[in-house]
């Protein structure tokens, strides 16, 4: 109850400090969060490992899905979704560049480094799903693993704050285009004194029967959801011993994460009037995911890195650095909105999950069911070019 607790308050105190202090709207309540989380973990007052933090991912973040697709416009998703896909192959390509730089590099210092660059080359592409399955796939020490999953979580805790930072440095914004922060700002403009996460989240009409609608509405699909994925992950075969057809089929609609969003879009559809009629969903699922904010941060330990995987921390940093770098050159290059570029780098390298996080952080609401669905190809793709560059790594140890 107690690491609850602290979790609980962190994440109040976070949206809090956002909407009191200019200072804290402009790093956002995510970043005072997931920094906040680093802190008391690498300072020992709270453990790096919990169940706690597993509940979270398990039932948290499902519930926080669908609160936040309730207010979207379904039918202009799609035409928002064309070119943030295209930025998503560019950053997944980034990927590849950096885990093939990274090997080359460090190959002759990390030792099952061809089966690492898999891991990360896939999880970098499509999130842990695609981590895990390359993992069994190359059976990678459990030493190994254990050492770069530390180097993971630093380096999506670091990256994390500097996706949020990048759009309110004056040097991406004279060269890329941000409609989505402009208007953020705009708000904040009308809003006076006031910051923008303040203008934002203005105080709305909401009632106990709000509240029912959503949350009821919200297990309904989370519940339906996760049944009807753990159905079809029965009925599609998978492993080493069926095509690879059927393996991708499986982590695509056996995925209850994937489920949650298709679900909720086809409602959304079908019955738009009746998630008009209730308001509230939004704020409730923006303050589930700064609890998600916290446990991001805390498993970014800096002394085990230090003591176990300096190196590996290196490895990671190459890959994810490529792929933000090569996402904003090529960004640049197609004219593309600096939001959608930073939202697809978040989307390979963390999944769709985080960069939804982060629409939400910001306040780009109309780019969170596009990122959702765009980065579910990352589940897809993930694991072809992992097991590549696995396997071609592997000539050269």
């Amino acid at each position: 109850m107690t690491l609850w607790g602290i979790i609980i308050i962190l994440a109040s105190l976070s949206i809090f400090l956002e909407q009191k202090y200019k200072w804290a709207g402009r790093i956002s309540g995510a970043v005072i969060a997931l920094v906040s989380a680093i802190i008391l973990s690498n300072t020992g007052i709270i453990p790096t490992e919990s169940p706690v933090y597993d509940a979270v991912w398990t039932y948290i973040v499902p519930i926080a899905i669908p609160l936040l697709l309730f207010q979207i416009n379904v039918r202009s998703i799609f035409k928002e979704s064309g070119r943030l896909l295209l930025i998503f192959f560019i950053s997944s390509i980034g990927t590849v560049v950096g885990a093939i730089t990274g090997f080359f590099l460090l190959k002759d210092h990390i030792p099952y480094l061809d089966r690492i660059g898999a891991m990360i080359g896939a999880s970098y592409i499509g999130g842990g799903v695609n981590f895990a399955a390359m993992t069994a796939k190359f059976e990678t020490p459990g030493a190994m693993v254990s050492s770069t999953v530390v180097a993971d979580n630093l380096m999506m805790a670091l990256l994390f704050i500097l996706l949020i930072i990048i759009p309110t440095l004056k040097f991406f914004r004279r060269r890329f285009s941000t409609p989505h922060v402009d208007a953020v700002e705009k708000i904040e403009a009308q809003g006076g004194k006031q910051n923008s996460a303040q203008s934002f989240w203005v105080r709305k009409d909401i009632s106990l029967k709000d509240i029912a609608l959503a949350v009821g509405t919200t297990f309904f699909i989370v519940v339906v959801s996760k049944k009807l994925a753990q159905l079809l992950d029965t009925l599609i075969p998978s492993g080493n011993d069926v095509s690879s057809i059927l393996n991708f089929a499986n982590a695509l609609f056996g995925d209850h994460y994937l489920m949650i969003t298709t679900i909720t879009f086809l409602l959304l559809w079908l019955f738009p009037k009746y998630f008009a009629s209730f308001n509230g969903s939004q704020e409730i699922g923006t303050y589930l995911i700064h609890i998600f904010f916290v446990v991001i941060g805390i498993p970014a330990s800096i002394p085990l890195i230090i003591e176990n995987a300096p190196l590996l921390l290196a490895f990671v940093a190459i890959v994810a650095f490529s792929n933000l770098l090569i996402s904003l050159v090529v960004g640049k290059l197609l004219k593309a909105d600096l939001e959608e570029i930073l939202l697809a780098s978040n989307a390979t390298i963390g999944g769709p999950t985080t960069a939804a996080a982060l629409a939400i952080a910001k306040g780009w609401t109309n780019l969170v069911g596009p990122i959702l669905v765009v980065g579910t190809v990352g589940y897809l793709i993930g694991n072809y070019l992992g097991t590549f560059l696995g396997t071609w790594f592997a000539t050269f140890m």
